[in-house]
């Protein structure tokens, strides 16, 4: 695509939405780590000095998908924990069912958990203080809706879900660092099966994670 000079706000909005939704269209495509302006201002059919007229860095452009695509995931997510936890249930059962639904549904979600992966090394160097701050709200915002979803299936979290949805959430961006594995450790553990106990599967490693934090959370009988 190409576009003329933006002139208006909505105009403007239109180009950062364009550079945004062809992001993450690059995500379906490539790792965090493989994306270069370059490549997505030609992409986004604007000169690279342009694409910075809107975002003053790459790492910029992805803290702010990273924020709708948390926003995005957390709407899905209100559905599945509504159908997957009984509220009928002890909590324990219930801690159990949200784990199943939380590592389900944020296993699915490879590019978000890369975003997260690549957000303290990466993502927060070569920003500026107020993209930061921005960066940091937009967070603190989806961080309390997901809190408020755990809270509603299970209340004896109580004020401390904001602290497990922000572990649960940075875990899963750690742990898809390790999947899906490269060819050569692949054929390491193909030709040394005892070498395996390395590998990680993101859902059941997030799924015991999270489970135990879960049920460390639950108030003592």
């Amino acid at each position: 695509m190409t576009f003329q000079r933006a002139r208006t706000e909505e105009q403007r909005e239109t180009r950062r939405r364009a550079i945004l939704e062809t992001t993450s269209a690059m995500l379906d495509e490539m790792s965090v780590g493989e994306v270069t302006l370059n490549e997505l201002s030609r992409r986004v059919g604007l000169a690279k000095t342009a694409v910075l007229r809107y975002f003053e860095s790459r790492e910029a452009v992805l803290l702010d998908l990273m924020d709708d695509r948390t926003a995005t995931w957390l709407t899905g997510l209100e559905q599945e924990l509504a159908r997957g936890v009984d509220p009928d249930l002890p909590a324990v059962d219930r801690a159990e069912q949200a784990a199943d639904v939380l590592s389900r549904s944020l296993a699915a979600q490879t590019v978000l958990c890369d975003l997260y992966g690549a957000q303290g090394g990466v993502l927060e160097h070569n920003v500026s203080v107020e993209v930061v701050r921005r960066h940091k709200r937009a967070s603190l915002d989806n961080l309390a809706v997901m809190a408020g979803l755990v809270r509603r299936h299970l209340p004896e979290v109580g004020d401390r879900a904001e602290q497990f949805c922000l572990t649960a959430l940075l875990v899963a961006g750690a742990l898809s660092a390790y999947t899906p594995p490269p060819p050569s450790l692949l054929a390491v553990y193909e030709s040394e099966p005892a070498l395996a106990v390395h590998r990680v599967d993101l859902r059941p490693a997030l799924r015991l994670a999270i489970i135990t934090s879960l049920v460390g959370m639950l108030p003592r009988s």
